[in-house]
């Protein structure tokens, strides 16, 4: 995400058998018994499928980014649904919009004003060995987000993982100041709605959870940093476990979390005329190849960098103008294409001025290549801002100079490939370890 960015369920059978007999004879003649008709067998129940997708809406975001001096409306910003709940209670619960689905990064994340309060009261903050509550920063792109790590009871569609971590962004007592090791890493601070663009964020990228092996040791930084939050503050670095199951520490990929349908999403949206739209739906399929509704059929597969690699996970190589991009990458999260290119003329109005501003539509050709050396085309056609109707909150094309971003973004070796890649297209994502559609995870694939 740039706004805010970073980048098997056990089924048992049971078999009774029973059996049984009897004999009866007399000296005077022998009596055969009628058979008795075999009852039909009872047909062993089909287990029903998870219900395993979800609607994905872009729009004019939640109601408070349109209050006070700095409203506005959103964006290019896939939206999803969830719910939480108090853990082990049904009644206890909080169904939350307007959560950006982002395959750039992993793990839930809430803005804490966002949830009620009789719910937030009964949403258990993780401990650390000393029994201190735990908190985390999340580094993105260009931003970071403070927060303590909660559990919940956690579902989307028909998929639900019980005892999940999440973070509360900006959440009080302990966690109220934000440590100088997180503040350090640069950009602004996400603490509320407007600053994030929606309520909160579900990362569904290619990893199993949020840090990995960076995190389990003391002092360890990715992305992810886990903090122990006594009453006086959160300063020293904590190392956390990486399991994508319970006993959960780090925060997962909620869906490597699932019980079912755990290796992967298919996001597949409608394409966007030039002008744009004031609306778009279209959907988010979990698992690849578990349900008939979710089979591998992309044309290409484009495997990714995995946790192992020096350049960071789930990054592929994009050649544009010539140049080898290699820490390039498919980012739901990410609302335009951001790519540096100093051939192509830049808007002059000052509200537009880190966009490209091409007199015409001007087709460009990235060429996409996985880590086993498999290509795809990344060809897009590059409109300028200035051809989007002022109604639209989606359109397609719109091209960003990272370079001109404030602050600017680390991006000289990298093409992202943000939310109007996505128009027109059904991708799929797979998380890093597990089987996919009988091709083994982390990839993309269109």
């Amino acid at each position: 995400m740039i706004a805010a960015r970073s980048f098997l369920a056990l089924i048992a059978a049971l078999a009774l058998t029973g059996c049984g007999g009897s004999d009866s004879s007399t000296p005077v003649a022998m009596v055969t018994p009628a058979p008795t008709p075999t009852p039909a067998p009872t047909p062993t129940p089909t287990p029903a499928a998870t219900a395993n997708m979800a609607t994905v809406t872009l729009d004019a975001g939640p109601a408070a980014l349109g209050v006070g001096s700095n409203a506005y409306t959103a964006f290019n910003e896939p939206y999803v649904t969830v719910t939480i709940c108090a853990p082990g209670s049904t009644s206890n619960c909080q169904t939350i919009d307007h959560i950006i689905l982002d395959t750039g990064s992993v793990g839930l994340r809430i803005i804490k004003p966002v949830l009620n309060a009789s719910l937030l009261s009964a949403l258990p903050t993780e401990t650390d060995g000393a029994s201190n509550p735990v908190g985390e920063c999340y580094q993105y792109v260009n931003s970071y987000a403070f927060g303590s790590v909660r559990t919940a009871d956690f579902s989307i569609a028909g998929e639900k993982v019980a005892n999940m971590p999440f973070q509360a962004i900006g959440d009080s007592g302990s966690f109220a100041a934000v440590p100088s090791t997180c503040s350090a890493g640069g950009g602004s601070a996400v603490t509320t709605v407007q600053d994030f663009g929606a309520n909160g964020i579900i990362g569904v990228g290619t990893t199993t959870t949020d840090c990995g092996a960076y995190c389990t040791s003391a002092g360890g930084s990715s992305a992810a940093i886990y903090y122990d939050c006594p009453t006086g503050g959160c300063s020293t670095i904590i190392g956390r476990a990486s399991n994508a199951a319970a006993p959960f520490e780090q925060l997962p990929n909620p869906v490597a979390a699932f019980p079912v349908d755990n290796n992967g999403t298919i996001l597949a949206l409608p394409s966007v005329p030039q002008a744009g739209l004031a609306r778009l739906t279209g959907t988010v399929t979990f698992g690849i190849g578990t349900q008939a509704d979710n089979i591998l059929t992309a044309a290409t597969i484009l495997p990714v960098t995995t946790t192992l690699s020096r350049l960071g996970p789930g990054v592929l190589t994009a050649t544009y103008n010539g140049k080898q991009l290699t820490q390039s990458f498919l980012d739901s999260g990410s609302n335009d294409y951001y790519f540096i290119d100093t051939t192509l003329n830049p808007c002059t109005d000052k509200s537009l001025i880190a966009f490209y501003c091409p007199a015409s539509p001007t087709p460009l050709s990235p060429m996409l290549t996985g880590t086993n050396g498999t290509t795809a085309s990344g060809m897009f056609t590059l409109y300028s801002p200035l051809s989007v109707a002022g109604s639209s909150t989606v359109a397609p094309g719109l091209g960003v100079n990272p370079t001109l971003v404030t602050p600017p973004l680390p991006f000289a070796n990298s093409f992202d490939f943000g939310m109007p890649f996505f128009f027109g297209r059904t991708v799929y994502t797979a998380i890093e370890g597990r089987p996919a559609g009988g091709v083994q995870g982390p990839y993309f694939a269109f």
